[in-house]
């Protein structure tokens, strides 16, 4: 499946407010996250330009100041950016924040190697054009794999690519049939995406992982799975040694970490 394609998946961008609106121009915006186990230091990726710029007001209006890392799973990746965790809770003007999404920004140069930077997001199931959470992030840990684990994985993307994709073709058809004044029946419905379906993969090829990709899964490490259905906008260029630290804190059985691991102040660096 050609990876440009999957962007079509996607729907307009919605920005919520912020309390602090800001510009950004610069190339190759470095981010510096204190954290109650260390400092994380970060690039911002200019080929996810929605990410990055999203990524940025939210640091310069200091909403992440004081956010949990409220999931964190050894081996696969730690969670932040839940504004509820904040313990000075969220700012009035600032509660449009909870709800609304990004536009996702596949690019196959962004990959969920070790250190990456990406955006949570809601399952496939209630949401096919898979965008992103306006605030919620992980750093991957991962783990290195074999070659018969990255053929899996690659499996798994394409499954859940062609999954995405004919839960959107099941809501156009059903929104398409409602506009034009016409309850169609469910099998009418399915049968309708199933066409258009059919037309889409007989025209687009699978997902694979590059040669380059899997050198990087099979020494450095990462969570592939996750490839080409997450929006990958960063990485980590300093603080793996943090990110392992976090990753290997004590949690209960809903991943969550017995003890808080904060983030303290984040910024952009000059």
């Amino acid at each position: 499946m050609n990876k440009a394609v999957i962007l079509s998946v996607s729907l307009f961008l919605f920005i919520g407010t912020v309390c602090c609106r800001s510009s950004h121009s610069n190339e190759n915006t470095h981010v510096l996250m204190q954290t109650s186990q260390g400092d994380i230091k970060l690039k911002l990726y200019d080929g996810t330009p929605l990410h990055r710029d999203n990524f940025i007001k939210l640091v310069k209006s200091g909403i992440y100041d004081g956010v949990s890392f409220h999931r964190i799973i050894n081996t696969f990746m730690i969670q932040g950016g839940d504004l509820q965790t904040k313990p000075s809770g969220i700012p009035s003007c600032a509660d449009s924040l909870l709800n609304y999404t990004v536009k996702a920004e596949f690019n196959p140069a962004y990959f969920h190697k070790k250190g990456a930077l990406a955006a949570a997001r809601q399952g496939n199931e209630i949401n096919p054009e898979m965008r992103s959470s306006g605030t919620q992030f992980y750093i991957v840990q991962g783990s290195t794999l074999t070659d018969s684990e990255l053929d899996h994985a690659e499996q798994n993307i394409n499954n859940s690519v062609i999954q995405a994709v004919f839960t959107a073709f099941l809501r156009q058809v059903a929104d398409s049939s409602r506009k034009a004044g016409h309850m169609a029946e469910d099998s009418e419905i399915h049968e309708k995406a199933s066409s258009l379906m059919f037309e889409y993969l007989s025209t687009h090829e699978s997902y694979t992982i590059s040669e380059e990709q899997r050198a990087v899964y099979k020494t450095l490490g990462g969570v592939p799975r996750l490839d080409a259905s997450y929006t990958v906008f960063g990485e980590v260029t300093e603080g793996l040694d943090v990110v392992d630290k976090i990753a290997a804190v004590q949690t209960d059985a809903r991943d969550r970490p017995v003890s808080d691991v904060r983030i303290i102040k984040m910024k952009i660096l000059p």
